[in-house]
C-alpha cells in the first residue's frame, strides 16, 4: 500500500474529529476585520504623535500620498517629511513586528506545552539575550561599537539559551517530556541570569546602559532595525501560521493527536524552534519586553474563543497593535522623556498574569 493511501484514512478521521476539537469550527472573519482596523488605527496614531508637533492633517495627507494612484499634497517640508518617514514610521513598523512576533510565539508555546502561563521567554531566550547584550555593552560601550554589535550579540545569546535548554530538556536523562523541557528552560534561564548578574556587578559603570536595554526600547534611527528583524519574523511567522491547524490537535493531548497520525514530537520541535527564532530576533532589536506573549493570546482567546486557527492570526494583529500602543504611551506619558516599554507592558501584564493564574487554578480545582 502506498504512503498516500495510508495517509488518506488519517485525513478522513481528522475531518471526522474536527467538531470535537475546541474552536476549530466557526469563522473569525469579523474579528480579523476588527484586528486589521485596530492595527491601522494604532499605526496612524503612532505616526501622528511624537516630540515634534506635526499637523495631523499634513501627516494623514502624507500617508495618503503613499497609496498607489493617490496624489495628495501634504504640505510637509523636507525636515518634517524625514521625521515621519525615517523616524516615526520605522518605529511603528518595528513595534508592530516585535509585538506580533512575541504574541504568536506566546500562543504557540501555550499550545505545545498546554500551559496557559507559557510565554516566549520560557526556554531561556530572554536570559541568553540579556547575557549577550550585557557582555557587548560592557566591552564595547566605550568604543561605540555596541550600537551595531548589541542586537547581534543578543540574538546569538537568545539562540544559545534556547538551544541549551532544548538539548538538556530533550536528553534521555531528562526523560524527553514537555515538563522536562520547561524545567530545563527554567534552569538554563536561572543560570544565565546569574552569570549576567555576576558580570554586571563586576562592571558597575555600565549598569544604567544595561538596564536601559533590559527594560525594552524601540529607539530607531531609520530602517536598519526593521531590516534586521524582518527576515526572521517572516520565517518564524510563516512556520507558525502553517502549523496553526495542527496546534488544535496537539492542544487536546499527545495521545489523541498521535492517534490521528500526528508526529507530536516533531511538531513540538518545529514550533518551539520557530517561536524561539522569532523571539530571539524581537529581543535582539527591542530588548526584554515582557508579558506581551502572555497578555495578547489570552485576550484573544477570551473574546474570540479557543482554536489556534483563529488565535494565531488574531494574536499577530492585536499583538502588533498592543506594542504600538504601548510604545505610544511610553513616549508620551512623561514627554519629552520616555518610559521603557517594559514598564508599560509590566504595568498591564502583572495584574493580567494574576488573573490568568487564578483562572488556571480555579479550572484545575473544578
Amino acid at each position: 500500500m502506498s504512503a498516500s493511501a495510508e495517509a488518506r484514512p488519517v485525513r478522513t478521521v481528522a475531518r471526522g474529529e474536527r467538531d470535537a476539537l475546541p474552536g476549530v469550527t466557526g469563522t473569525s472573519v469579523p474579528w480579523l476585520v476588527v484586528g486589521v482596523v485596530t492595527l491601522g488605527a494604532c499605526g496612524v496614531a503612532g505616526l501622528l504623535v511624537g516630540p515634534v508637533h506635526l499637523a495631523p492633517s499634513a501627516v494623514l495627507a502624507w500617508l495618503a500620498n503613499r497609496i498607489p494612484f493617490v496624489h495628495v499634497s501634504s504640505g510637509l517640508d523636507a525636515r518634517d517629511a524625514t521625521i515621519v518617514s525615517q523616524l516615526r514610521l520605522p518605529r511603528v513598523v518595528l513595534g508592530g513586528l516585535v509585538g506580533a512576533m512575541l504574541s504568536i510565539s506566546g500562543a504557540s508555546y501555550q499550545a505545545v506545552f498546554r500551559n496557559p502561563l507559557a510565554d516566549p521567554y520560557l526556554l531561556g531566550a530572554a536570559a541568553g539575550a540579556g547575557l549577550g547584550a550585557t557582555i557587548v555593552v560592557i566591552h564595547g560601550g566605550a568604543t561605540g561599537v555596541s550600537a551595531f554589535v548589541l542586537p547581534l550579540a543578543a540574538f546569538a545569546g537568545a539562540i544559545a539559551g534556547v538551544a541549551l535548554a532544548y538539548a538538556l530538556g530533550r536528553s534521555r536523562v531528562a526523560g524527553r517530556t514537555t515538563t522536562s523541557l520547561v524545567l530545563a528552560g527554567v534552569a538554563v534561564a536561572a543560570f544565565l541570569t546569574a552569570v549576567q548578574t555576576y558580570v554586571q556587578q563586576r562592571n558597575t559603570a555600565t549598569l544604567r546602559q544595561v538596564y536601559s536595554w533590559i527594560l525594552g526600547r524601540l529607539v530607531t534611527t531609520g530602517w536598519s532595525d526593521v531590516l534586521l528583524i524582518l527576515p526572521y519574523v517572516v520565517i518564524a511567522t510563516a512556520i507558525l501560521f502553517a502549523c496553526r491547524r495542527l496546534l488544535d490537535l496537539i492542544s487536546v493531548g499527545d495521545v489523541e493527536a498521535e492517534s490521528l497520525g500526528l508526529n507530536t514530537s516533531r511538531l513540538r520541535a518545529i514550533v518551539v524552534l520557530a517561536a524561539s527564532l522569532g523571539t530571539a530576533a524581537a529581543v535582539a532589536t527591542a530588548g526584554l519586553i515582557g508579558f506581551v506573549g502572555l497578555i495578547v493570546p489570552h485576550a484573544v482567546r477570551l473574546v474570540a474563543g479557543p482554536g489556534y486557527r483563529r488565535i494565531i492570526p488574531l494574536s499577530f494583529l492585536f499583538g502588533a497593535s498592543f506594542m504600538i500602543l504601548a510604545d505610544l504611551l511610553a513616549r508620551t506619558i512623561v514627554a519629552p522623556a520616555e518610559l521603557p516599554i517594559g514598564v508599560i507592558t509590566a504595568f498591564v501584564g502583572a495584574p493580567f498574569f494574576i488573573l490568568v493564574l487564578r483562572r488556571a487554578r480555579d479550572g484545575g480545582a473544578s
